[in-house]
Formats: structure tokens, C-alpha cells, sequence
């Protein structure tokens, strides 16, 4: 690719607006961890592997115990779920 001055460079604001509204991702993410990104859970065993759906941009949309929940999940709000390892 020839870059020239003309070409913008993305700033990290475009970049979390790629998929916005349209692309999630599914994330595995230990229950230690689960809390601090959905605190109404409250007491939760540690050592548990979870998995979160998060909106383009990071934000958490849901969490549950099998990804597959979590894909379904992105299907049922319209959303082309992606995994991230």
C-alpha cells in the first residue's frame, strides 16, 4: 500500500466505530474477571469460564456460561457475532 499525505489515518474513535450497530463479538472471560465488567452479578464463584458478548466498540451486551448462548444471543439483536481468543 503507498501511503501519501492524502491518506487519513484512522484515529482510535473510528476504529471503535467500525460494526457499530451491526458486529459483536464473543469473548471468553473468567468469572474473577466477569465482575468488573457486570458488577449486578455479584457473588460468583471464581474459576468459572464465561463468556460475554460485547458490542463493536467494547461494550458488554451480555454475559452467560456457553458461547453458544452468547451467539445466539447476537443473532436474536441482529448482530453478526465474531470470537475473539
Amino acid at each position: 500500500m503507498i501511503r501519501n499525505d492524502k491518506t487519513p489515518t484512522p484515529t482510535p474513535e473510528m476504529l471503535a466505530a467500525l460494526g457499530a450497530g451491526h458486529v459483536a463479538y464473543v469473548k471468553p472471560i473468567m468469572s474473577e474477571d466477569a465482575v468488573k465488567l457486570y458488577p449486578q452479578l455479584g457473588q460468583i464463584r471464581p474459576g468459572l469460564k464465561l463468556f460475554t458478548l460485547n458490542a463493536a466498540d467494547g461494550t458488554p451486551i451480555m454475559i452467560s456460561d456457553t458461547a453458544e448462548a452468547a451467539v445466539a444471543n447476537a443473532w436474536e439483536q441482529e448482530l453478526v457475532p465474531v470470537s475473539l481468543h
